[in-house]
This record gives structure tokens, sequence and C-alpha cells, in this order.
């Protein structure tokens, strides 16, 4: 990588224009500048002069009134689906970088990234990101710190997405995005086997030689397409890996044929470790049957290589759903114990780490009863999977232009493969709704209640955590007061718009996750109270009930609309809301949009006959 391409280069510009720069700025090359119309290439003597040439010259120097974009040079062949990003914030939020990198597909893996030699950076220090792990999704925050603090200038890391079209959507929109006053810089990783490949076809496929595709490309401006399926993510012992492969590939690609799946085994990653992800795309009943192949390849090697102990099915899962797996007091994971005959365990909550959001499901029984138990598995994450898509469409249509990857709230891929990226805007009639009654809704409050031992947590040392909370949101957040010694609970005034109440509570979920207020095996859930209008109140509640039960029915959550209140001063009477965070917002947004309704309606009514009347049932 020790080649640059020079880009944006004007037409005036000489070879020696550009040595004076690099002489200029002591950046030393290693041969002659090769300047082409519009753009010119350079060999660096090894790679940290490269990598200083990048981040010094790149959208900073000007030669002939334009700004110069310096990155590696990397051939067509070799551009592969890894990508370097670089001046990454040093105190950002990490689920933040997360949330952007899944908008463009899925990410297989992030790693540790090289640091620029001339601002002596390096992630050493960095507890979280020292080893290279496999990604499945976006980090969901609620199981991880919210920031990561370093003593370096600025970061760099290595991700690797499943396809080369993801990799490059990714650079061409991620390269210069502004994230808390920094530029990224993004570049390719090259592919060095990819000169064995066979060559592009044609050598013209819509795209031009460096940049995003011309205007009637088929291509422009598509995204990448969506699996209609979870994969099965299974973890086997290094040693069968050789065996499940087979002579040449020729097993992997038998298993691959018979089951209609694209196989992936991450044999490279992880260098060492003592067993390998194997990813399996493919309908349920494909991922199935290539489990059960695989399953059956490792139980004969192991006979063969005389292994006598048992060698169980270990699936992967992203934590956010493996609370709906074990299910209320273990009754789920129960039930498909009891089902399938199998012994099931599941990794403990501490073994997760910030790059690594996937527990290991151990399933030990007999080949026939293993098989069985993952259907029952994979089908619980499945349904997981799709209630939270359908969660995050709902709530890009309530809150218009809410952009949620970009959040970090939400986990992206669920446990491999699937990029929520659908959920990116609302349609145009829901935003046309929203805004004409927007200046009505600007600003909402809602009051959050949480454990009173957690308020030490969420506040920070000398009001740090609340205070960066209170920016990242831009919204107004306080604690109330306690209302005894003994109280359980203490009440989280938060005061914002629609996205700021969104991006705030999601923040509180998760930080009362992260420091352990709630059990390994518990979802956090928690109660707000929001204040409706009394007259809209029996909107909210429906005649006999039926909005609040569909509302509930709906969301998941717990609704209550307490009978006898006494309207407060500005006429408004408290809905209770319980729930997990998604299904929390879910009904905020619901029984918002219920008030809405009620005051245009309320509108043309009020100038001819006065103030509306209390409905109350």
């Amino acid at each position: 990588m020790n080649k640059l391409y020079i880009g944006n280069v004007s037409e005036q510009a000489s070879a020696l224009d550009l040595e004076s720069i690099f002489e200029q700025w002591k950046i030393p090359f290693s041969a002659p500048f090769l300047v082409k119309s519009g753009y010119a290439f350079v060999d660096c003597p090894d790679e940290k002069v490269a990598m200083r040439a990048i981040d010094t010259l790149s959208g900073k120097v000007e030669l002939h009134g334009k700004f110069l974009e310096v990155e590696h040079s990397v051939p067509k062949r070799q551009r592969s689906c890894k990508l370097q990003i670089r001046n990454i914030p040093p105190h950002m939020q990490w689920e933040v970088l997360d949330g952007l990198l899944v908008q463009y597909g899925t990410v297989e893996s992030c790693e540790q990234g090289r640091m620029c030699s001339s601002a002596d950076c390096h992630l050493s220090s960095n507890p979280y990101i020292k080893r290279l792990v496999n990604l499945s999704s976006s980090i969901f925050l609620r199981s991880f710190p919210s920031s990561v603090n370093t003593d370096t200038e600025t970061a760099v890391v290595n991700v690797r997405y499943s396809a080369k079209d993801q990799a490059r959507e990714a650079l061409d929109k991620l390269n210069g995005f502004l994230m808390e006053n920094y530029a990224l810089k993004v570049s390719y990783i090259p592919d060095e086997t990819a000169a064995a490949d066979a060559p592009a076809v044609g050598g013209r496929r819509g795209f031009n030689p460096r940049g995003p595709p011309r205007q009637g490309s088929p291509n422009l401006g598509a995204r990448p397409k969506l699996q209609s399926d979870v994969p099965l993510r299974m973890l086997v012992p290094t040693q069968f890996v050789g065996a499940i492969i087979g002579k040449e590939g020729a097993t992997i690609r038998n298993i691959t044929k018979q089951t209609h799946s694209k196989i992936d085994i991450h044999r490279k990653e992880n260098a060492g470790a003592a067993e390998k992800p194997i990813t399996v795309h493919s309908t349920p009943e494909g991922c199935s049957s290539a489990c059960q192949n695989i399953m059956e390849i490792m139980q004969k090697e192991a006979i063969d290589t005389k292994i006598t102990e048992e060698i169980p099915l270990k699936i992967l899962a992203h934590n956010n759903f493996v609370g709906r797996l074990i299910g209320k007091e273990g009754r789920n994971l129960k039930k498909i114990e009891q089902d399938t005959d199998t012994k099931i365990t599941i990794s403990p909550l501490q073994d997760l780490t910030l790059y690594n959001p996937e527990r290991t499901i151990t399933v030990k029984g007999t080949l026939e009863a293993c098989g069985k138990a993952e259907e029952e598995i994979m089908k619980k994450i499945r349904e997981s999977y799709e209630n939270d898509v359908a969660a995050m469409h709902l709530q890009s249509n309530l809150i218009p232009g809410l952009n949620l990857n970009a959040l970090g709230i939400f986990p992206g891929a669920a446990s491999g493969g699937m990029s929520p990226s659908v959920v990116s805007g609302p349609p145009a009639g829901a935003q046309a709704g929203y805004q004409s009654f927007g200046a009505q809704v600007e600003s909402e409050t809602v009051h959050l209640f949480i454990p009173a031992l957690a308020v030490g947590a969420i506040i920070g040392k000398q009001g740090q955590h609340i205070k960066q909370l209170s920016r990242f949101a831009g919204a107004s957040i306080k604690i109330a007061p306690a209302d005894g010694i003994d109280t359980k609970q203490r009440m989280v005034i938060i005061t914002g718009p629609p996205e700021a109440q969104f991006k705030a509570q999601g923040r509180i979920f998760g930080k009362l996750k992260e420091e352990n207020f709630f059990g390994p095996k518990e979802e956090v859930k928690l109660e707000a109270h929001i204040k409706v209008p009394s007259f809209a109140a029996g909107r909210v509640i429906g005649k006999g009930g039926k909005t609040v039960n569909e509302l509930q029915n709906l969301t998941s959550a717990e609704v209550v609309v307490p009978r006898d209140q006494t309207p407060d001063e500005n006429d408004q009477v408290v809905v209770k809301i319980t729930g997990h965070f998604y299904a929390s917002q879910l009904a905020q947004r619901k029984i918002q949009e219920i008030i809405s309704q009620v005051r245009r309606q309320q509108q043309p009514k009020a100038s001819a006959t006065g103030p509306p009347v209390a409905r109350r049932k």
C-alpha cells in the first residue's frame, strides 16, 4: 500500500508542482510522479510515509485552485470488501460509527487499524479494539460503553463488508463525512489475491476509473440487495475446518449445492483461535440442512481422529435477541429443551466486548436433537429480528427523516446478513402530514422512571455523563428530587422534540443495561409518563378500551390511562407507558399521533363553540 493516487489535479499541474508540494511538507517519494489528465500516481518509500501523505495532504493542500485528494492506489481488480477508516475522533460514540457503517451493508469484521505515524497514534491502550472479531450487525449501545476514551489524537479501524458493492458505497458516502468536526478518511485495503481471479469483463461497467457510477448506470443510487432471511451463525472447532472445506473445497461446495446456500468460513480471522465462525446464508430450511451436514462432518471427523468428547452445536446470536429467546423466567428456552431433548446453555453477558455483540448458544444432544433445537432457536431469533425491523419501520414513519441507524440505538443487521437500511426515511406523505402539525409537537416532555441507585451512573462524575447525553440528544435532561429517603425510583425529566426523545431515552435504557442495574437475562423495562390534554384522553382509551388495547397489542407496551384523574393546571392528564425501549417508543409516538389528530379536529370547532369539553370514560 505504498503507491498513492492523487485526484482532483488541475490540468495546469505538472510533475514539478507535485514534487514541490511533497518537498514542502517533507514527504519523501521513491519514484517520479506519473501525471495523467486530472490525476497522478506516486510511489512512497513505505506504508508509514504513504499514510502521512494522505493525512497531511488530502483535502487540505490546494494546487491551482483545487484541493488535492490523496489515497492509496488500489487497482480495480484488487478493490476488496475491506476498507480502512481513519481520522476517527478519539472520544467519539462508537455506536454512532457502527450505526453509520451498517447503513451500507453487512459488516462482517472489524479490527484495530494502524495509526498515522505523524500523530504517533495507536489503539493498543484500548481493550475494546485490540483483537479482530466478527461483526454480524451494528453494536447496540445498551450492552457496551457509550464512548471510547483514548490518549491518541485520532483512531483507525479496518472494516470488512460482505460484498464489494457495499464497501464501494460505504467508501463513496463516508469519505469526508464529518463526525464531531473530524472528516473521516476512507480508502480500500487491497486484495492481494485478486490478481489471480478472472479479469473484469469488457472493462466498462458503468463506473469511471475512480468515483461514483456515471449518470444512467443501472446501479446509480441503488442500495445493496437485502437478503430475505437471517443467516445462521455457527462456531466450530478450528481442527474441523479442514474437513468441512474438504480437498480443494469439494466438501463445502457439495454442501452449498445441496442446500442452495452460501457458506462463509471465516478461517483467516482470529488467527490461533480454538474456534472459527461459519455464516450460512439461505432460507431457514437451507440453513438447517447445511447445519446438519456440518454437524455430521464434525462427528465423523471426531470419530476418525479418536476424539472422545461430545461435539456440541454452537450458534452465535446477537445479544439483543437472547432475552426473548430465553423468555420470561427461562420459559422459552426450557420449552425448546423439553421439545428437542437437548441441554442448552448461553454464554454469560460478561463475555461480550465492544466489537463482539454475540452470545454463544451451546446445544448438547444427539445429532437429530441438535438439528431440531437449531430450527427452534433460529425461528425465535428470526421472529425477534422481524419484530425489531417492523418497529424500526414504524418509528421512521412516525418521526420523519429520522435515521435510526445513525443514532446507534437499534441493532443493525441482526445476527448477520440483513441491513435495516430500508428504514432510512418515511414516505413523502408521512413527512408532509407531520410537518403540517410540527409547530404543536415541536417539543415534548417525558417523565422516565429509573432505579434510584442508577442516578449516579446517569449523572456521571461531576455531571459529565448527563451533560454529554444532553448535547448528543439535543434535549433538556434533569433528575427530579427524590420523593423520600426510601424511594426506589427517581424521575428523569426529558424535554425535546421526538428525535431528541428517541436518542435520550435510548441512551438511558442502554446505560442501565451496561451498568448491570438489570440482570443478564432481563430486558430493561421502564415506566414513562406523558401528559395528554384531558379532552384527548378518551380518544387514547377508545370506546370500551378498544384503542388502548390495540395500542398494547401493536407495541407490546403496557399503556394505562388512570381513571378519575383530576386534570392539572394545563388541563392535562397522565398516560403511563411501561415496556422495553422499542415498545415504549412506539407507544409514545402513537399516542402523540392520536393527540395530533384530536387537536386538528378541535381547531375548526374551537372558534365556534369555545374551549373543548373534556371527554372522559
